[in-house]
């Protein structure tokens, strides 16, 4: 196996739900349905038809809010209160995550298309919340989500990123494309990364922590 060379990382960007914790423990699924229900109510359609909407608003628009902003006029900060209102008992604190995670040199950011409160609930129940700098959620991008080019830009200047010297892994590939393309490595995560073959994706893992364990680190003069 080819040790990925992460030499010249000094900032190591996350995305959240399904990269940070595995997909089997089925929280989006719990938000999903949420969301399935609140177009049911919304736009007064029955479950396949709310599920099929759903499925095309995140599609075209890179999230189902996205979508129902812009179709719907949906006021977004209702919609995160009552579609990320679930139970996190699923969520585990993950030491040997914390661990590889506590052993990169350089900043540590989560750059989300979820809202900020729901985010910094699981990263605490995983117990790494305090291991971030900061976490650019979808407030913070104004809603407008990844993988539009100008919340990578956004992100970017919030935070000072140099894109050159930026790691962002993601369970989404198409979120990979305008990392690459403004010149950060790119690592996409989960059991369909091996099968990617997009050019854009420089690195791929079944499970973050073997591969944050394994990789080349910038040594860090003491």
């Amino acid at each position: 196996m080819t040790v990925p060379d992460l030499s010249h990382v000094e900032t190591w960007l996350f995305d959240l739900d399904n990269t940070l914790y595995p997909p089997a423990c089925e929280l989006m699924a719990m938000v999903d349905e949420r969301m399935n229900q609140f177009i049911q109510r919304q736009a007064g359609l029955d479950p396949e038809a709310a599920r099929a909407l759903r499925r095309e608003y995140f599609l075209e628009h890179g999230t189902t809010l996205a979508g129902l902003i812009a179709h719907h006029g949906v006021d977004p900060a209702a919609f995160i209160a009552e579609v990320q209102d679930v139970s996190m008992d699923c969520v585990q604190a993950d030491p040997p995550l914390r661990e590889a995670l506590q052993s990169l040199p350089g900043r540590l950011l989560v750059f989300t298309n979820a809202g900020g409160s729901y985010a910094e609930q699981v990263l605490a129940r995983i117990g790494i919340l305090d291991l971030f700098e900061d976490v650019f959620h979808i407030e913070a991008a104004d809603y407008i989500p990844k993988p539009q080019r100008s919340t990578f830009e956004k992100m970017i200047a919030r935070h000072g990123v140099v894109a050159e010297a930026a790691c962002f892994f993601e369970d989404s590939e198409r979120n990979l494309a305008p990392a690459a393309d403004l010149g950060m490595t790119t690592v996409l995560v989960g059991d369909h990364a091996a099968a990617s073959t997009a050019p854009f994706v420089h690195h791929r893992t079944a499970t973050l922590t073997p591969f944050l364990a394994s990789a080349k680190l910038k040594e860090i003069a003491r």
